[in-house]
């Protein structure tokens, strides 16, 4: 059975998100499981542990989209907060491999998500946190934009660690 066509807005999202993706997973390319574990700038940040990050946001994100706000369980809790510093890190055991695969699995329900959602205007109210607004409330399509720009940004991260490893540069 074909896919249904999807519509211009649609395509639009996944297309962008696709290559932004894109540009955060070509940082890794031709590097070691130790290399993608490194910190090579002051900051705490390493390239496996900026793609675990994405990946964890995108399955956040997504089921926000389908659930509310639980989808934030305690998030602003110190448990919570301990919980999403650990996406930055790669821990012992976890490779490329794992690290890209994971990715991919959670690219794969944004995807599917996007493709099959019956209208992107669903919102939902945002969880109390004092990075929100109060009482405020995010489209499906808010949500997919405010991931093209969470991967285009750590993209740009992912970039710049990746030069300091070992001067190759993704992009330009």
């Amino acid at each position: 059975m074909a896919e249904p066509t999807l519509s211009a807005e649609r395509a639009d999202l996944l297309e962008t998100l696709q290559l932004h993706r894109f540009f955060l997973r070509n940082t890794t390319r031709d590097l070691t499981d130790e290399q993608i574990a490194l910190r090579s700038t002051v900051s705490e940040l390493c390239l496996g542990g900026l793609i675990k990050h994405v990946a964890g946001i995108e399955r956040s994100w997504v089921d926000f989209i389908q659930v509310g706000p639980t989808a934030f369980p305690g998030i602003t809790d110190t448990a919570a907060m301990e919980q999403h510093a650990k996406r930055f890190q790669v821990s012992p055991g976890e490779t490329l491999a794992s690290v890209l695969a994971t990715y991919d699995e959670a690219a794969k329900q944004t995807d599917d998500l996007i493709r099959t959602l019956p209208d992107l205007d669903l919102s939902q109210p945002l969880p109390e946190a004092p990075w929100f607004a109060p009482g405020a409330r995010w489209s499906a399509r808010r949500v997919l934009l405010h991931l093209i720009a969470e991967t285009a940004q750590h993209a740009g991260h992912a970039d710049i660690v990746r030069e300091a490893i070992d001067g190759a540069k993704s992009m330009g």
